[in-house]
């Protein structure tokens, strides 16, 4: 294959654009699979992606192609388009040296179609913009068109239009991308190889298997290779593309995006975005520019529900970060759950999505505790603390100042939902910056606001709120002090470390108040009556009491004197108090899974 006939490209949009739609008409146009074998997401291929209709994992694929009676080799890595999956874009960009934009007709511009052409051009790609839908009614073409010119500075007035669904114009899609996305200028067979590896994933039979891209040189079956950065060797035992089906082949060349199998068993080795070369290379070989690394924002407890599957959920943990770089955990404890992992994900979709996955591919039923973010303390000595668990809090003497992430947040949505939106913002302690008119029909709220109060159901309220039009991205800008509280929750005077939280002051009790009283419905009765407290520090803010089970000891007397009764009632009571002192509360497990969803 000539290197000027070699097209690695990406398609980026926001999410529910139709990324996945256009990727399965391009496969199925090229004849990359057959009419019997094609299906929708052909390329996503968990059945996560394809229950929630949207793009988790990035997925690379090479398609032959036939123009003006050459053979061409067009290398697609589909990228997924939700915010809390930008580091798998930015993996895919860094391999790729064009990208579709793709904005839909009926939704035109939205944040992360903004997010991700940045991303595009910061890796110098050639950007090509395709505007999808146009045989949906209420598609706006000339609007669409305007909020590309305007908001993302780029001409779209020869922009495609097309229909993946339908498969309208995507031919010309196809031609686009021979014609205006360059070849790999610099991929030459006879350097020493340099590959940037961005992807692996772990497969039960093979082990692991990585995804690269080879800029220069050339990898051979049985090659002896070393990662640059982790200075990690590893053997080729297998390599191929994928098309999308796998194709065993002898050798992967400069210019080429394709995998290999290692025979790297342990999984921590690996280093996603790491510069493969051949093992003692004698030249100094510098490391590719990887992606842009990702800092977790939001982080949970997992705990596994049977105590006996901790050793599976380390496991599962261990494969799922091997192809997902930006999970982060660690071992912690607590008293009520047992052992578990402090886990760092992206968002809450992104929470969401691995305990599915967990749950799903490796059949452990996993406890999230409640999220949280990272907060910056000042101690009194002068020294700077970060915690994300909020049982490492200490007492409130040592403590100076306390500071929370903040986030800059852009809402974008038609004009009418404004008001609402804004005493919305205003509720979650967002501070007003501006407001930006887009169009006639759309414009963009900015806030600074605490990356807290956007990790619970800030995207599914404003979503409600707008009746669906509106959108949201946000990007971290450093920490703000704020008068942050720990809460916590006793249950019979026991501390439950699980539901401990890190808060605002002026919504503890609200937030006390409602958890005391999800508790009392959720705990069943005991022969002893329990108290239900909510505090911050030694002070009880909210208290709920479960009545203690009541039996009729006085049912089987019939007539005589009343004090029979009252000596029966009176022994009870003492026997009720006894109890009350010596009794323990066992939450049942699902306690924790009804209180951690409530709102």
């Amino acid at each position: 294959m000539k290197k000027e006939n070699i097209r690695n490209f990406a398609i980026i949009a926001h999410i529910d654009h139709g990324k996945s739609t256009l990727a399965d008409r391009i496969l199925e146009l090229t004849h990359a699979v057959s009419e019997r074998e094609i299906h929708n997401q052909m390329l996503d291929t968990m059945d996560l992606e394809k229950e929630r209709g949207i793009t988790i994992k990035l997925n690379a694929v090479q398609i032959p192609y036939k123009y003006k009676d050459e053979d061409y080799q067009l290398n697609l890595i589909d990228t997924p388009g939700h915010v809390d999956f930008t580091y798998e874009v930015s993996r895919s960009l860094a391999a790729s040296e064009g990208a579709i934009l793709l904005v839909d007709a009926t939704q035109g511009v939205q944040p992360q179609t903004i997010a991700n052409l940045y991303l595009a051009i910061e890796n110098n790609l050639k950007i090509i913009p395709v505007i999808n839908k146009i045989d949906m009614e209420n598609a706006d073409i000339l609007k669409t068109k305007k909020e590309i010119k305007e908001i993302l500075g780029i001409d779209a007035s020869d922009a495609l239009l097309i229909s993946a669904k339908t498969g309208q114009n995507v031919e010309k899609v196809i031609l686009k991308i021979i014609e205006e996305i360059p070849f790999p200028q610099n991929a030459n067979d006879d350097l020493q190889l340099k590959a940037l590896v961005f992807d692996a994933y772990f497969d039960v039979y093979q082990g692991i298997i990585l995804f690269l891209k080879v800029f220069e040189g050339q990898i051979y079956k049985n090659q002896k290779l070393s990662f640059i950065q982790s200075k990690k060797d590893i053997d080729v035992v297998s390599l191929g593309i994928n098309t999308p089906k796998e194709q065993i082949k002898d050798k992967l060349t400069a210019g080429e995006v394709g995998w290999i199998i290692t025979n790297i068993k342990d999984i921590k080795k690996i280093a996603i975005g790491d510069t493969l070369t051949i093992k003692n290379n004698p030249n100094n070989i510098e490391a590719l520019p990887g992606y842009r690394p990702s800092k977790p924002m939001v982080f949970s407890g997992f705990y596994p529900l049977q105590t006996e599957k901790y050793q599976i959920l380390e496991e599962a943990l261990d494969k799922i970060s091997l192809s997902d770089s930006s999970l982060t955990y660690e071992k912690e404890n607590s008293k009520a759950l047992g052992f578990g992992f402090r886990v760092g994900f992206l968002g809450l979709l992104h929470l969401e999505i691995i305990q599915e996955r967990i749950e799903r591919e490796f059949n452990v039923a996993v406890i999230a505790t409640i999220p949280s973010v990272i907060y910056k303390l000042i101690l009194t000595d002068r020294k700077t603390k970060y915690i994300q668990n909020p049982v490492d809090f200490p007492d409130r003497s040592y403590i100076s100042s306390i500071e929370e992430p903040y986030v800059k947040i852009i809402i974008y949505s038609p004009e009418k939902y404004m008001g609402k939106l804004m005493e919305y913002v205003h509720t979650r302690r967002g501070i007003y910056q501006n407001l930006e008119i887009y169009s006639e029909k759309m414009n963009a709220l900015i806030y600074h606001i605490p990356l807290a109060e956007i990790v619970f159901d800030f995207f599914n309220a404003i979503k409600s709120i707008s009746k669906g039009y509106a959108s949201f991205d946000y990007e971290q800008i450093g920490y703000q002090k704020g008068d942050l509280v720990k809460l916590d929750f006793l249950v019979a005077k026991e501390q439950i470390d699980a539901f401990s939280r890190i808060i605002h002051r002026d919504s503890a009790y609200r937030i006390g108040k409602a958890m005391v009283e999800k508790l009392k419905d959720i705990i069943p009765k005991q022969n002893f009556e329990i108290a239900i407290q909510a505090a911050i520090g030694g002070k009880i803010i909210a208290r709920e009491t479960i009545k203690a089970y009541r039996k009729d000891v006085t049912g089987y007397l019939y007539g005589g004197d009343v004090s029979r009764k009252k000596k029966l009632l009176e022994k009870q009571k003492k026997g009720k108090k006894k109890m009350k002192q010596i009794g323990s509360v066992n939450l049942p497990q699902n306690a924790f899974i009804d209180v951690l969803k409530t709102k």
